[in-house]
């Protein structure tokens, strides 16, 4: 029986008591200290041993039974899974030809080293956004009831509009803002707008597949349009498909590459919407999050024509559970949009919005911002260094590093090996839509890598590598 674990709590950590117990009992399970089977301490004698209530243990326990990694089984007491569920997930994950399977693992308490698309909780500042949420919820309870303006909070709105003049040279009025539910929810009602059924749209090769996908639904006809050091290729795409009636781009920090659009391409990519009454939706989804260097003012700050919709989104900077993005409308389309979102997917919870109006009014989301890039930097630099020092070729992509890997070797069945030890990068080849085009690698996000990880995790997952390079080799 595992009387003694070893691993140790810090009380003055921002992480939790409980998640501090499940960690280091994850932690043991991974590295083979606790076997399969091997019976854990009751909730009194491990609470007893760590000094900490039974209750913080009994947290830390559910939270490993909701992800299957131990069992509560009576009268044999708390045990180590005989399958931890890591590798079995990796198995079913591997195994599905679901699309969404593909781009999201799915982690019931924490996310692994290296998930994309989520930022540091290390360095969120959960107290004062916890007690700005708070005041806010209290403050909407008193409300008279009534419908909030759909298009959003107008406190909000406000805030962002002089927050993109700022950092994004947009110039706007806060009638040109639609606030929406994440990346995805601007999207949607664009496209809902827009009406472009059967018509054809560019995509970046590669590109976000969520973001395909949803084209896809909507009917449209896809052109990939390779990515190179400028960002997308301009007149590959303007050959390819010259009459196209939309193109979505990611100019800032292309995804998951991390180019930036030369001043070039986007002159020419707006000159040709002008001309073709073509649309320009314009992923901004990180914002000013750049960590080197100043970031690249946005698309929609070129444009004269009306031709561009910008989307927002504060996933990547403050965090995905606030389901927080925004729309910025040319004038001549902000009205239909504003009607579709009265209709058809209204502004989320008005307390949310409120607290990060707030945010941005302080200076709080600027002060994140600023100490979040010199975390990233430092995990970047940090995992780029270890990675190389195990003989892997990578580059820096936004808050992504690209390791890259020799082709013909399966980047998503590495993926899914190295799943079974809690580390989760994401496959290069998923975010290709030619095959031609398709480049093996693995994307690593550097938020979800904590630098005591890094070491670790490297050793692991270079491990990992090496055994399918040899394979591939053989």
């Amino acid at each position: 029986m595992a009387r003694h674990l070893t691993f140790t709590i810090n009380r003055s950590a921002k992480v939790t008591l409980a998640e501090q117990i499940r960690r280091g009992i994850t932690d043991a399970i991974e590295k083979g200290v606790l076997a399969p089977g091997a019976r854990l301490p009751s909730w009194r004698d491990l609470a007893a041993q760590l000094g900490v209530a039974r209750g913080t243990v009994r947290t830390a326990y559910e939270r490993l039974i909701d992800a299957q990694l131990i069992v509560s089984l009576t009268p044999g007491g708390t045990r180590v899974a005989d399958q931890p569920a890591m590798r079995k997930q990796a198995d079913v994950l591997g195994k599905r030809s679901s699309f969404i399977a593909g781009m999201y693992r799915e982690f019931s308490t924490a996310p692994a080293i290296f998930q994309m698309g989520v930022p540091a909780q290390d360095s969120f500042p959960d107290k004062l956004i916890s007690r700005i949420r708070a005041r806010t919820v209290r403050a909407e309870g008193h409300k008279a009831a009534s419908y909030p303006d759909p298009r959003g909070e107008l406190e909000l709105r406000r805030e962002l509009a002089a927050q993109l003049a700022i950092s994004r040279s947009i110039e706007c009025t806060p009638a040109q803002i639609i606030v929406t539910s994440g990346f995805s929810g601007g999207l949607g009602l664009t496209l809902q707008v827009l009406g472009l059924e059967g018509r054809t749209a560019w995509v970046e090769d590669p590109s976000f597949p969520i973001m395909r996908k949803g084209l896809e639904i909507a009917r449209l006809r896809l052109i990939p349009v390779p990515v190179d050091e400028q960002g997308v290729d301009v007149a590959h795409g303007l050959k390819a498909a010259p009459d196209a009636a939309l193109v979505v781009v990611t100019p800032g920090q292309q995804a998951p590459l991390g180019a930036t659009l030369s001043i070039d391409r986007r002159l020419r990519l707006l000159e040709w919407a002008a001309e073709k009454n073509a649309w320009i939706i314009e992923d901004d989804y990180l914002s000013e999050l750049k960590l080197k260097g100043r970031s690249a003012p946005a698309l929609a700050s070129l444009d004269r024509a009306g031709r561009v919709i910008h989307l927002g989104s504060f996933s990547k900077t403050i965090s995905p559970t606030f389901r927080l993005g925004f729309i910025v409308a040319p004038v001549n389309i902000v009205e239909r949009i504003a009607e579709a979102a009265a209709c058809l997917a209204p502004a989320p919870c008005p307390s949310v919005q409120i607290a990060t109006a707030e945010l941005l009014r302080e200076g709080h989301y600027m002060r994140h911002l600023r100490r979040t890039k010199r975390i990233y930097a430092q995990r970047s630099d940090a995992l780029i260094g270890c990675l190389e020092s195990h003989g892997c070729r990578t580059s820096a992509a936004g808050l992504v590093v690209l390791l890259h890997l020799p082709p013909g070797v399966a980047d998503t069945a590495i993926a899914d090996e190295a799943l079974a030890f809690g580390i989760a990068p994401s496959p290069l080849s998923r975010w290709y839509v030619s095959e031609g085009a398709r480049a093996s690698g693995l994307l690593l996000n550097v938020a979800t890598a904590p630098l005591q990880s890094i070491p670790g995790a490297c050793e692991r997952l270079c491990g990992i590598i090496k055994r399918w390079v040899q394979q591939a080799a053989s």
